[in-house]
C-alpha cells in the first residue's frame, strides 16, 4: 500500500520517535511543550510533509499524515498533536498559495525554519470549529483583527497561525475568511496556559486579538473562502492527523500489553501471564480493535489522496474509531497490567489520560458520527 516515498518518511519518523521516547514522561510530567522533539522533526526534514516539492517539501496528502502521526504517537502523543497541528496548518497555507505565501511560509516550512498551527476555536462556538465571532476590518494595506481564540496547539511556541474570523463587512454566519498571523503580530496577546487532564505537551492556551495588524497579503484565498477551508482542507488533514495520533496511543497501550504478558510471571508455578486462555482472548480482542481501526484509517487516507468521491465517511469515522479504539484499549491495557499500570504517572495512565482528549476536541466523536451518517445518506453536513 505504501509507496516507496512513504516509506522512507516512516522510516525517518520512527527513528524520531525513537530518538523522543525517553522523554515522553518529562514532557507529560511537566507541561512542557516539545521543543526537543520539534527540533527533530525539523532536522529530520519532516517538518515539509504537506509542503509542496517544489517549494522544497515532501508534496505528501492524508495517508502520510496518518502514518507519521501514528509513528509519532506510540513514543509521545504531545508530540504528534503539535507536528500534526503544524501539517494541517501547512496544508492550508499551500492549498491556494500566493507567490508571496509561498517564498514567505511554505518555503521556510520545508526548510525546518518555520513551525505554524491553527486557531480556530472560541469559547461562544464551542464544537462548532466551522464559525468564528473574530472580526477583521480592512486598513488600508492591512487587517484589523479582533477577537479571542482558545485551545490553539504550540500558542506561543510557533511562527505563524492560521486563524479564521469574520469577513471584512458582513455579519453573516458562516461568511469566513483565513488569515496567516504571525507571533509577532502587534496587538496579538497570550492568555494563561490551559491545563489539560492529558496531552500535557501541546502549549494549548488562548490567543487575544485586539486591533492586530495583519498584512491584507496573509489572507489565504479570498474573503469568504473559510468554509472551503474547513471541509476541504482543515477537516480531513486534521482529522487524519489526530486519528494518526489516537491509534498510536492504541498501539503503544498493545505493546505494554504484550511485554507485560510475555515478562510477568507467577513465583508459584513459574508459569507466565501470557498463557492463561482470558488473557489471550483480551490481548486478541485488543489487537483486533487496534487493526481494525489501523485499516479503516489507511483506507480514508489513500481515498482522500486519490480523490474518490466516496472518502467523506470513511474520513469523518477515523477520528471518532480512532478515538473510540484508544480509550478502549488503554483502559483494558490497565486492566490487564494491574497495580504495576496504575502507580501515579505510569506510562499507560499517561496514555488514558491522552487517549480521552480524542473524544473532547471538535469536532467531537458524536458529531463527526452524525456529520458521516447525513453523508453517507445523502443529507448535508451542515
Amino acid at each position: 500500500m505504501f509507496s516507496t516515498k512513504l516509506l522512507d518518511l516512516k522510516d525517518s519518523a520512527s527513528s524520531v520517535a525513537n530518538e523522543i521516547a525517553p522523554f515522553a514522561t518529562d514532557v507529560d510530567r511537566e507541561a512542557a511543550w516539545p521543543a526537543r522533539s520539534m527540533e527533530a522533526l525539523s532536522r529530520s526534514g519532516l517538518m515539509g510533509l504537506q509542503v509542496p516539492e517544489q517549494l522544497g517539501g515532501h508534496g505528501q496528502g492524508l495517508l502520510a499524515l496518518a502514518v507519521l502521526t501514528e509513528t509519532l504517537g506510540k513514543a509521545c502523543p504531545s508530540t504528534s498533536m503539535c507536528f500534526g497541528m503544524h501539517c494541517v496548518g501547512s496544508a492550508v497555507i499551500a492549498a491556494k498559495a500566493t507567490s508571496y505565501q509561498s517564498e514567505a511560509y511554505l518555503s521556510k516550512i520545508a526548510r525546518g525554519e518555520h513551525i505554524t498551527s491553527l486557531a480556530l476555536s472560541e469559547s461562544g462556538t464551542g464544537a462548532n470549529f466551522y464559525l468564528s465571532e473574530t472580526a477583521i476590518a480592512a486598513a488600508g494595506d492591512h487587517f484589523l483583527v479582533n477577537g479571542t481564540k482558545q485551545f490553539v496547539t504550540n500558542g506561543g511556541h510557533a511562527d505563524s497561525y492560521v486563524i479564521s474570523a469574520l469577513s471584512p463587512n458582513t455579519d453573516e454566519v458562516g461568511d469566513l475568511s483565513c488569515l496567516i498571523v504571525d507571533r509577532d503580530t502587534a496587538g496579538l496577546e497570550w492568555l494563561e496556559p490551559w491545563h489539560g487532564f492529558g496531552m500535557r505537551g501541546n502549549a494549548s492556551r488562548g490567543m487575544r486579538l485586539e486591533n492586530a495588524r495583519v498584512p491584507s497579503a496573509n489572507l489565504l484565498g479570498e474573503a469568504g473562502d473559510q468554509i472551503w477551508y474547513v471541509f476541504e482542507v482543515i477537516a480531513p488533514y486534521f482529522l487524519m492527523a489526530m486519528a494518526g495520533c489516537y491509534l498510536g496511543i492504541a498501539q503503544a497501550a498493545l505493546d505494554a500489553v504484550s511485554e507485560h504478558l510475555r515478562t510477568r510471571r507467577y513465583s508459584h508455578t513459574g508459569e507466565s501471564l501470557r498463557h492463561i486462555d482470558q488473557l489471550q482472548m483480551k490481548y486478541a480482542d485488543m489487537w483486533m480493535s487496534v487493526e481494525k481501526t489501523r485499516q479503516l484509517l489507511y483506507a480514508a487516507g489513500e481515498r482522500g489522496d486519490r480523490g474518490d468521491p466516496e472518502a467523506l465517511p470513511f474520513i469523518l469515522s477515523c477520528k471518532a474509531d480512532a478515538a473510540e479504539t484508544a480509550v478502549a484499549v488503554t483502559n483494558d491495557a490497565m486492566t490487564v497490567c494491574g497495580g504495576i499500570a496504575y502507580r501515579e504517572n505510569s506510562r499507560l495512565s499517561q496514555m488514558l489520560r491522552d487517549a480521552r482528549a480524542g473524544h473532547v476536541m471538535a469536532p467531537t466523536t458524536d458529531m463527526l458520527k452524525t456529520w458521516a451518517g447525513r453523508a453517507l445518506l445523502g443529507l448535508p453536513l451542515l
